[in-house]
Order: C-alpha cells, then sequence, then structure tokens
C-alpha cells in the first residue's frame, strides 16, 4: 500500500456537517440509482465511497444499510400468489368446467358434480405449482450468496452477516470462500471460479494491479464479484456495489423481466373454448323462446336448454389435454428431457430455430491431443514416436497442470478437461505424472489467467528449478525469445519460425482444434526462483504445440440433419473462439461452408435494426465470444421476428436468456441450478440430439391433440341433433336424449379413448413437414368441417335413424304419447336407449378415423395402438352397465336392447370410419392437405 492509494478523510462515523452532506450526498445517489467508478484510481474511489482501509465505523453501516437496503436478492413485485392462483380458477375451461359441475348437480348427480369439482381443483393447483417455477430460479440464485462474510470496520477484522455488508465495506476474501459482494481489490492476490457468472470453469487470477485496456468488468483484473469463489490466495477489497446492484443482481433482474407468454395452444384452447362456451350459453338462451313459442311447457322448455349446453360444453377437454401433455412428459422424461411445464411439450413442436450452446452440448467435453508441432514436423499425437522433442514437449506440458489423471478412486479423474488430456497423453508417452511427485517438485505456480490466456508453474527438474508455460500462442509467443530446432537446441526466434507457427494456428483452428503453445527454461544456477510472473515468463524457449479436439458427440450430425429435414435452423452461441466454433459447427453440418461468424465486439457494435437484418439472412450463424447480454438479446430478436426459439444453457449468465426463450433448456449434467430453475426443459444427458427428439415429440403431442379434438367435438353434433329436433317439433317428437345421457358419454364412454389418442403413434412424415405457425391453430376450420360437417353430421343421420326406427317399430306416430304409464313409454326408453348406443358405436368410428389426419389408418395399423382399444373396451363394458345394469337403468333412464336392435347400430363404426377414410383417400389422390399449417381462425400469442 502506497500513500497515494489512500486520501485524507474524516473518520466514517464523526458527527459533524461535512459529514452530514457527504451522507446526504450518499442518500442522493443511492435514490437514483448511480454507483461509482469502480475503475477509477483508488484514492477516488476512497473518496466518493468515503471509506479507508480501515473500513467504516458501525453508525456509518447501519446508516448506509437504510439507504442502500440489505446485501440480498430481491423479487420483483412479491409474492402474488393469491391473485395468481385465483387466476386458476377464472381460466374459460375452468368454467366450462364449473358449469359442467353445476348442471351436473342440477341434474340430480352430486357425484359427478363432485368429480368435475375435483377435476377443477386439480388443474388449478397444477397450473399454480407450475407458474411459481419462475420464482424459485431467483431462490436458486440467492444460493450463491454464503450467509456469512469476513470485514474490516474500524480497523479490526471481524466477521458479519454477509446481508449486513454496504458500499464502503472492507471485505477480506480468503482460499474457500464465496465473495458477498462486487468489489475492487485494494491489496493481496486471489483466484477465483468465475463460472456462476462467465460459464467458464477456468479460474482466473485477481489482484491490485488495474486491468491495462478498459473492457468487460468481469474482465477486469483488480474487481471481485458476488457469487464467485474464492480457490487460492487472500486479499482485502472495498465494497462497491451490494444486493441488487451486483452482476449477480443484475442478472437476477433479468431473470424476472417480462412475463412468460402463454404457449400456442394455451392461447389457441382459451380462444376455442371461449367460443364454445358463448356458442351454448347463446342457442340455450335462443332456444329457450324456441321451445316456448313451439308448445313446450316452461318445465320443458327450461329442461331442454339446459341440456342444449351440456351437449355443446366438451366436459373432458381440458383433463384430457392436461393427461395427454402430462403423458408427453413422461416419455419426454424417459428419453432424457425433463419438462418443467406441460404446455412446453406442445411448443415444441412450433420450434423454429435452435440456438445452442458447443461444448458438450454439440461435443462430448473431452478433449483429446491429436497433433504435436514441432520445428519442421507434425506428429500424430495418438500414436506415440521416439523423439526426444515430443517427449519434452509431452513433459513440459503435463508439468505445467493441477488437474489429476484417472486413477482408482477417481475414475473421471478431477480438474479441468484440457489439462486431463496433456496428462493422458504424458502417460501415452510413458511420461506419466504423479500428483504427490508434481506437488513435491512444485515451487510456484502462477494460476491461468483469463486476461493474460497463459498458466505457468516453476518446479524442480533434476538439481535445477525449470519454468514450464502453456497457453495461448499469441500471448506465449511474446514471452519467447528461442525455438526448439530439429535437432533439440535453442535458436533464436525469427520471423520465418514465427510465420510457420501462424500457419500452424490458422490451420488447427481452421479444422476446430484448441492450441496451445507449450514453453520452458531452466532458472540459472545461483539465481532465485522468480517470485513475479513478469520475472518468470521472460526469455522462455517455445518448445512446440500441441492441438487438440473436443470431438463431436455421437448422434449430433444425424439430429442435426433430421432438424433441417423439419425446416429449423440452428445458431450456436458460444463464449469459444469463432472459428474453432466455426470448424466444430461445420462437422455436425451446422452453418456449412460458408457459415457466418459473428464475434462479440462485433455483436456489441450491431444496432438491434442490423441484428434483425443478421438474422433474417438464409443461414445459420455462430456467435462467438457471446456474453449473457448477447445471448438474451439475440433470443429476444428472434422471438420479435415471429420466430419459436429453443435456447441452450448451463451456467447461471444464461439464466436470463433461458427464462426469456420459448423453451429454456438447460444441461442437467454440467448445469447450475440456477440454469435449470429458470429453464424450461433440462437435459439429463446434455445431449443436443435430445432437443430434437423432443422436438418430434412436441410435434407428435400437437398432432394427438388434434386428433382427441376431434374426436370430442365430432360428438356434438349428434348430441345436439336430437335437442334441435324435440324443440322444433313442438314436442311432437319426444326427446332422444337426456341430459344425464350425455353427461354419461361426455364424461364416461368418451374420456379413455380420448385418452388413448393422445398416446397414438406419429404419422409416416411428422419431421419432413416445416415448422407450423405459431399462430396455427389446433382447433382451425379444417378440423371443424371434418369434426361437424362429415363426422358429426354422418353419426347424428345414423343415431336418429336409429331412433325413430325404435319408435316406429313399436306403432308410434308424431304426437302419441310416450310418458310413464303409456303403452308406448317402454319403447321410448328403449329409443332413447339406442340413441346412447348409436352415440357410442359411433365413437367408435370416430375414434379409428381419428387416428390420422391424412394417410390410410392401414398405413400406421388398426392393431397399433393397444391403449385405444383397452379404451374401446373400456366403453363398451360401461355401455352395457347403463343399459342392462337395473341400478343403472334407473339412473339414466335406460332399458334393455334387444339382439335385433343391437345388430342394427353394429354397422355404425365401420359406416362412420370408412365415409371418412374414402375422403381421405380421395383427398389424397387430389394432393389436398388434410390439416395444413398455415394459420386457423385463432388469435396470435400477443392477442
Amino acid at each position: 500500500m502506497t500513500a497515494t492509494d489512500t486520501a485524507p478523510v474524516e473518520s466514517p462515523g464523526s458527527p459533524n456537517d461535512a459529514e452530514t452532506a457527504e451522507t446526504a450526498d450518499t442518500v442522493d445517489t443511492a435514490e437514483t440509482g448511480e454507483t461509482v467508478d469502480e475503475r477509477q484510481p483508488l484514492a477516488e474511489l476512497y473518496r466518493d465511497l468515503r471509506t479507508s482501509p480501515k473500513g467504516l465505523s458501525e453508525r456509518e453501516t447501519a446508516r448506509r444499510r437504510l439507504v442502500y437496503g440489505v446485501n440480498e436478492l430481491t423479487r420483483r413485485g412479491g409474492r402474488r400468489w393469491p391473485r395468481e392462483l385465483l387466476d386458476q380458477f377464472t381460466q374459460p375451461l375452468a368454467i366450462l368446467l364449473a358449469v359442467a359441475a353445476v348442471l351436473a348437480w342440477a341434474g340430480g348427480t352430486p357425484a359427478l358434480s363432485i368429480a368435475v369439482v375435483a377435476v377443477i381443483l386439480l388443474n388449478a393447483g397444477f397450473a399454480f405449482v407450475q407458474e411459481m417455477q419462475a420464482e424459485r430460479a431467483v431462490e436458486a440464485l440467492a444460493a450463491f450468496l454464503p450467509a456469512t462474510t469476513k470485514v474490516v470496520r474500524d480497523g479490526v477484522r471481524g466477521e458479519i452477516q454477509a446481508r449486513d455488508l454496504v458500499p464502503g465495506d472492507v471485505l477480506v476474501v480468503a482460499e474457500g470462500d464465496r465473495v458477498s459482494a462486487d468489489a475492487r481489490i485494494i491489496d493481496g492476490d486471489v483466484l477465483l471460479d468465475l463460472s456462476s457468472l462467465t460459464g467458464e470453469s477456468e479460474p482466473v487470477s485477481r489482484s491490485r494491479q488495474p486491468t491495462a485496456a478498459p473492457g468487460s468488468l468481469l474482465e477486469a483484473h483488480d474487481l471481485v464479484f458476488s457469487g464467485s469463489t474464492c480457490t487460492g490466495g487472500e486479499a482485502t477489497a472495498v465494497v462497491t456495489r451490494t444486493g441488487m446492484h451486483t452482476e449477480l443482481g443484475r442478472i437476477a433482474a433479468l431473470s424476472q423481466r417480462g412475463t412468460t407468454e402463454r404457449s400456442p395452444l394455451e392461447t389457441q384452447v382459451r380462444r376455442a373454448t371461449w367460443i364454445i362456451a358463448l356458442v351454448a350459453v347463446v342457442m340455450g338462451a335462443a332456444f329457450l323462446p324456441a321451445g316456448l313459442a313451439a308448445g313446450l311447457g316452461w318445465s320443458a322448455a327450461i329442461s331442454f336448454s339446459i341440456g342444449l349446453i351440456v351437449a355443446n360444453v366438451p366436459e373432458g377437454l381440458l383433463p384430457t389435454i392436461t393427461l395427454a401433455l402430462a403423458a408427453g412428459v413422461r416419455e419426454l422424461a424417459r428419453k432424457g428431457a425433463v419438462v418443467k411445464r406441460l404446455s412446453a411439450v406442445e411448443t415444441l413442436g412450433s420450434t423454429t430455430v435452435i440456438c445452442t450452446d458447443k461444448t458438450g452440448t454439440l461435443t462430448e467435453n473431452r478433449m483429446r491431443v491429436t497433433k504435436l508441432w514441432l520445428t519442421g514436423s507434425e506428429l500424430d499425437a495418438t500414436t506415440p514416436v521416439d523423439d526426444p522433442r515430443a517427449l519434452a514437449l509431452t513433459q513440459a506440458a503435463a508439468a505445467c497442470t493441477t488437474a489429476e489423471a484417472p486413477s482408482t478412486t477417481q475414475p473421471n479423474g478431477t480438474g479441468d478437461p484440457t489439462e486431463l488430456a496433456l496428462l493422458r497423453l504424458a502417460g501415452e508417452f510413458g511420461v506419466a505424472v504423479d500428483p504427490a511427485e508434481r506437488k513435491a517438485a512444485r515451487r510456484a505456480i502462477f494460476h491461468f489467467d483469463a486476461r493474460l490466456k497463459r498458466m505457468s508453474t516453476i518446479d524442480m527438474d533434476g538439481a535445477a528449478p525449470t519454468v514450464h508455460t502453456k497457453g495461448a500462442l499469441e500471448t506465449v509467443l511474446p514471452c519467447c525469445t528461442q525455438l526448439l530446432d530439429q535437432q533439440g537446441t535453442a535458436h533464436p526466434l525469427d520471423d520465418p519460425a514465427r510465420a510457420d507457427l501462424q500457419q500452424a494456428m490458422d490451420r488447427y483452428a481452421a479444422g476446430g482444434l484448441r492450441v496451445l503453445a507449450v514453453a520452458g527454461r531452466t532458472v540459472d544456477a545461483g539465481r532465485t526462483v522468480p517470485d513475479q510472473r513478469e520475472d518468470a515468463e521472460s526469455g522462455l524457449t517455445l518448445i512446440g504445440l500441441v492441438a487438440m479436439a473436443d470431438p463431436p458427440r455421437a448422434g449430433v450430425a444425424e439430429a442435426v440433419v433430421q432438424a433441417h429435414g423439419a425446416g429449423m435452423r440452428i445458431h450456436v452461441i458460444t463464449g469459444d473462439y469463432g472459428p474453432t466454433a466455426a470448424a466444430i459447427a461445420r462437422q455436425v453440418g451446422i452453418g456449412g461452408r460458408d457459415g457466418r461468424i459473428v464475434a462479440g465486439p462485433e455483436l456489441d457494435q450491431l444496432t438491434d435494426a442490423e441484428l434483425d437484418v443478421v438474422l433474417a439472412e438464409a443461414g445459420e450463424i455462430v456467435f462467438a465470444r457471446a456474453s449473457p447480454e448477447a445471448k438474451l438479446r439475440i433470443c429476444e430478436a428472434l422471438r420479435a421476428r415471429g420466430e419459436v426459439v429453443a435456447m441452450t444453457g448451463d451456467g447461471v449468465n444464461d439464466a436470463p436468456a433461458l427464462r426469456h426463450a420459448d423453451i429454456g433448456v438447460a444441461m442437467g449434467e454440467s448445469g447450475t441450478d440456477v440454469a435449470r430453475e429458470a429453464a424450461t426443459m433440462v437435459l439429463t444427458d446434455d445431449h443436443f440430439a435430445t432437443i430434437v427428439v423432443a422436438v418430434d415429440a412436441g410435434r407428435r403431442v400437437f398432432d394427438n391433440v388434434r386428433k382427441f379434438v376431434l374426436y370430442i367435438f365430432a360428438h356434438a353434433v349428434p348430441e345436439v341433433v336430437p335437442f334441435l329436433v324435440f324443440a322444433l317439433s313442438g314436442g311432437a317428437v319426444p326427446l332422444p336424449l337426456s341430459v344425464l345421457q350425455i353427461l354419461a358419454i361426455d364424461l364416461g364412454t368418451e374420456t379413455l379413448p380420448a385418452l388413448a389418442l393422445g398416446r397414438e403413434p406419429a404419422e409416416p412424415g411428422l419431421m419432413s413437414r416445416p415448422p407450423r405457425s405459431r399462430t396455427a391453430g389446433v382447433i382451425d376450420r379444417v378440423l371443424l368441417l371434418r369434426a361437424w360437417a362429415l363426422l358429426g353430421s354422418i353419426s347424428a343421420a345414423l343415431v336418429m335413424g336409429a331412433f325413430f326406427f325404435t319408435l316406429w317399430r313399436a306403432g308410434w306416430h308424431s304426437g302419441d304419447p310416450t310418458g310413464g304409464g303409456t303403452p308406448l313409454h317402454h319403447a321410448y326408453l328403449q329409443a332413447t336407449t339406442i340413441t346412447f348406443a348409436s352415440i357410442v358405436a359411433c365413437q367408435i368410428g370416430t375414434a379409428f378415423a381419428s387416428r390420422t389426419d391424412r394417410a390410410s389408418l392401414f398405413t400406421i395399423g388398426l392393431w397399433s395402438n393397444p391403449l385405444l382399444l383397452w379404451g374401446i373396451a373400456f366403453e363398451l363394458f360401461f355401455t352395457a352397465a347403463v343399459i342392462y345394469a337395473p341400478p343403472l337403468q334407473h339412473v339414466f333412464g335406460t332399458a334393455a336392447l334387444s339382439p335385433a336392435q343391437l345388430a342394427v347400430i353394429a354397422p355404425f363404426p365401420v359406416i362412420v370410419w370408412g365415409v371418412d377414410e374414402l375422403i381421405r383417400w380421395a383427398r389424397r389422390s387430389r394432393g389436398t392437405p388434410v390439416a395444413p399449417t398455415t394459420p386457423g381462425p385463432v388469435l396470435s400469442p400477443a392477442q
């Protein structure tokens, strides 16, 4: 500490006018959200913070705590769970189910009403729990802050609660500590793990020495940050930012910004169900006076209106959709993708762009040395050779490590993947490094510095201390004065040699290889071992280059081909060197030869409009050296263009982008808790191919939702037509169907086949279609025409034909009484029963017709969905019980049917399915799509 580092300041706690004025300034500054400049000279920093190396007084810290608040991460707006929980009961599907429950109670079936209410409660609770996931991301961020920390106050070192830190405090950071606030080092040196903020696992050194050239705060050599961990050394630092003003707090704020939009399915179902509710209520209200005008009594007219509403309300739609999505979630979990929000399964199917990391997702994150460059030669590192220079290169590279090679106690080894690759190489060359011997020989270590991009150690090599240095060629080469020649002799580095080195470097980078330069020198006898990095890393002799590869994961290239075939683009967003990342991308089929590379500085200089132009261009892009803000910016720019974005990430710094993507994809093996909490989907195997598998599953889920919606909606027509015939005839035709029989269909016979359709195998060519539009309707004109005009109309004609056939065989004529005690009453009960049974029979035909949108049922197999067969078996059993069990006959108003009557309805399933199959065959012959991907009559998510 020099005299210039301190400034004469008043005692922080002294009660005088100057301090009162300064405190007022502090309040004004805090209230306006302004902060000090961490990079200004220390004397000015002390002045602006009104502190000194002796720290603050207790009185001053208490005063500042009132101004700055506690040092912890906070939620924006606090908890709003009562309102959020209440919102779940005002969703349109919940309202429709509530209407069904009321009608069921009014219809005299309280048990059914209670069951529907239970469905409402379960769905509301489940949706509420899913919405709380966003807040858990902030809670996970808060876990990065320690409970206590060491500070200097009034010149005395002590321990306090980390939440009590304020700007101006003097913080003590030692090995093993987690940093509690953003601070500027005033004395000492530390090694920091900044992976929680940068995503880079390599430790970085920090000291009092300021950064020569201004850049990102995270790259500043004299700053430490909240949430990082000290892995070596000790330092004191003056606190500059606390709580939500820190870099960690900034990420927490980004993670909370905005609100989660509804998925396409949620938007479409919400609108469709409101329309259905409106249609049901309007029809019921409109036909009430029509029934009265036709001569019906008040009781009959009200019964008719209630039946009309019940017939239009798809009571089983919400639970069927929920359970179908839940089945998709379980299936994806078995394939390595854990989806945290049910509706996200469907959103996956509309993905148009995948933004992926490189390391660990496209690659194995398992480095292996493949090439050794020596003066005048290039060696294949996979085959050990008898060359003294190669042995020297291998030994020097392995000596300059801190990792430990795999052993019986550590099968995978410990440490950085790059260093593990060097140790593995040493073992293959017969010079394996023993950790204990390496530690005993070590005299000094200068850890890897992200700014310098190199690392050095001083080790005893025989009787002489030897400096070993490894790192990026562009940073190691300036430290070298000599180069090991072909005879193993050190010769001065000349321009031709430097040109050869750069040429080799460019060639390796173009091949996707990571290159390390290895150098060393022996400390002259009688000279002391250098204790300063600058002294150690000077006058080095360059031994050679080590090129290593992180091979692409098996199956990634095939997954990329499948993604491209499905019409999706893939952008790589990485912190790695651009040419290396682009080469890996090309190896797996991303970008091609002309793929564009946009480096971090270039991206930062682009305006939003220019970025939109870049993203609008055809082709795929590698975004290199991307910051957290850049990742979020790319995501939001893509979404503004209407893309449905799946974004991968693993670090704390990825949380904002994961939160704001349509599908945030976190890594389960290598990812942080924060990333996993912020994401919508977690890959348990960290494999890119799993994303494509999830997209395939999402598309299939969307198709299957359409299938069972078609199945459910098709029954509205045969359920509504009997009431219309009753009303329009003025009661001359008795009511062909009762309200309880409709509920028995909608919540009894219909549910299991609908659920089985949610598990339908994919149709051929599913992943050969382009992504559907974000606004493409799950319920569109094509589906409604097929449900109501085709399947529904055919079913209604068959159902009413069976009803009238039964009455006419018994001698009924229009207007004849059929009430209790009349000669035709039993025939009427049989007629309503056959109406009920006919709808069930038509349901079976509709279920088989719904299994495909375009293809023939025979292409996927009649028996390929065993769950549907079991569902139909239950449907038949339930129907038989309602028809033939005396207790249920009394409840539902049914009568036993004769074999001849059953024979009448037996062909109905084949007729319904057969007509639909013929029409699909005709459309295939004309090349007309059955289920287009163009937008249907639905609102956009923005609406």
